[in-house]
């Protein structure tokens, strides 16, 4: 388990030298042992500020992040185990007030045990608060970046943990909704860890310390940049010449020598940081690449599929994605490459269906430009979905089709003989595609 550092300890670690300004406190008067007179409270808040130097189990304040400006929400575990209380939301509101005032991102840095007890359902509305503004902070269009510390448990996970636009862990924190004192006598423990929530698609990656910083400051500066112009279309990294028939183009998408999501990838991002997870409890990362990436000195969202059968989790992953670069008024990009969406009954228990339907309302509404580019085997509905009405592209080693030559054979019931001609009369080569108006095409063809 990593270290458990102080609020301030942490903030230090992740700022850039001295630039942390804290913000100032509401005052908020209560009586004596708080509004429930719990017998014992004020003493245990002496003790805890006596123990942690704070008067809340919060430090806001304002502070640079490599270079990027942004409000930071520290939480001190050592003050009454980091739980959140009345002053706690005074403190959490005023922090996000400043922010959508200022236009600064938002990075909670969270080690909570959950909502105080002394104070009572007074205490678990709080969380009402906190899920507003955070609500408010997303309509504004800023970026909001949690990092799971050890432990984030309860109500602070379901909210600033969880409900962060990108949610990045410590190694070996606890984080899960039920603490260890609540939990099911035979629970598993290692359900209850960031490694565990990150297979489970609810967070994006485990960072150790000494990365953090770094990796907080790719996060914000890639977030933080807004563009109204739409992604140009990556080049061709394959074939250049356009295949001669149906059954040529379907050979040349399937050849294990064409170039995958990578490569496409690596040569058109200076650098990327990737997204993971659908949050609802699945991943897909052998099916579908997500996240955002520097090009020609731009953020550019992208959402790539590999060459393989998109599973559910792939879909909800791109639709996160696509909204979250809508939200931040960031351009996408995205490479169109499956045989089809996976239709084992697992696929159909995870709802495929469902999944595929979010995302072609998600590319349908963005306001965000989205740019595609067919790089390989357009499948059906699976692969239609991840690709953008009117600005979608094809590389010469790709194909499009309503379905794979050899099942509309069976469905017309041809033989295997008449595969080939069938490929053909669906019209799925590049240059079909544009002559149809499926693609656009330049000046010298598809692509």
């Amino acid at each position: 388990m990593t270290e458990r550092l102080a609020a301030r300890q942490v903030v230090a670690l992740m700022t850039d030298g001295s630039s942390f300004t804290e913000l100032p406190h509401p005052e908020r008067r209560s009586g004596p042992d708080g509004p429930l007179a719990w017998d014992g409270y004020d003493a245990s808040r002496a003790r805890a500020v006596e123990r942690t130097g704070e008067h809340e189990s919060v430090v806001c304040g304002t502070a640079t992040i490599e270079g990027t400006r942004a409000v930071l929400i520290a939480f001190e575990f050592g003050f009454l185990g980091g739980s959140l209380g009345e002053h706690t939301g005074d403190r959490l509101e005023a922090a996000y007030t400043y922010a959508r005032a200022r236009r600064l991102p938002v990075v909670p840095l969270v080690a909570t045990g959950g909502s105080r007890m002394q104070e009572g359902m007074l205490a678990l509305t709080q969380l009402q608060r906190v899920a507003r503004q955070s609500a408010l902070t997303r309509e504004a269009g800023l970026a909001q970046i949690a990092v799971l510390r050890d432990p984030t448990t309860g109500g602070g996970w379901a909210t600033l943990g969880a409900g962060a636009d990108v949610i990045l862990a410590l190694p070996g924190a606890q984080v899960g909704f039920a603490g260890s004192r609540v939990r099911p006598p035979d629970a598993d423990p290692a359900a209850y860890t960031a490694e565990a929530q990150l297979a489970a698609g609810a967070v994006d990656r485990v960072v150790r310390p000494g990365e953090l910083r770094k990796e907080l400051g790719s996060w914000l500066r890639l977030l933080t940049a807004p563009s109204t112009a739409p992604a140009p279309p990556p080049a061709p990294l394959g074939a250049t010449d356009l295949p001669p028939t149906g059954w040529d183009a379907v050979l040349r998408a399937r050849s294990p020598r064409r170039p995958r999501a990578d490569r496409y990838l690596d040569a058109y991002f200076t650098h990327r940081v990737a997204i993971s997870g659908d949050r609802c409890g699945g991943t897909d990362p052998d099916g579908m690449l997500c996240g955002f990436g520097e090009h020609d000195g731009r953020t550019v969202a992208y959402a790539a599929q590999t060459g393989t059968a998109t599973r559910p989790a792939g879909y909800r992953t791109a639709t996160r994605l696509i909204r979250l670069a809508d939200r931040l008024g960031i351009p996408v990009l995205t490479l169109v490459d499956t045989p089809g969406a996976a239709n084992d009954a697992e696929a159909e228990r995870q709802g495929v269906g469902a999944a595929i339907a979010d995302l072609f309302g998600a590319v349908a509404t963005a306001r965000t430009p989205i740019t595609s580019l067919l790089i390989g085997e357009g499948g059906s509905g699976g692969a239609l979905a991840l690709a953008a009405p009117g600005n979608t592209w094809a590389t010469p080693d790709s194909y499009f089709s309503v379905i794979a030559p050899e099942q509309a054979a069976a469905i017309l019931k041809r033989g295997k003989e008449e595969v080939e001609a069938t490929a053909d009369q669906l019209r799925i080569r590049p240059q079909d595609l544009a002559e149809l108006g499926v693609i656009r095409a330049g000046d010298d063809g598809p692509h």
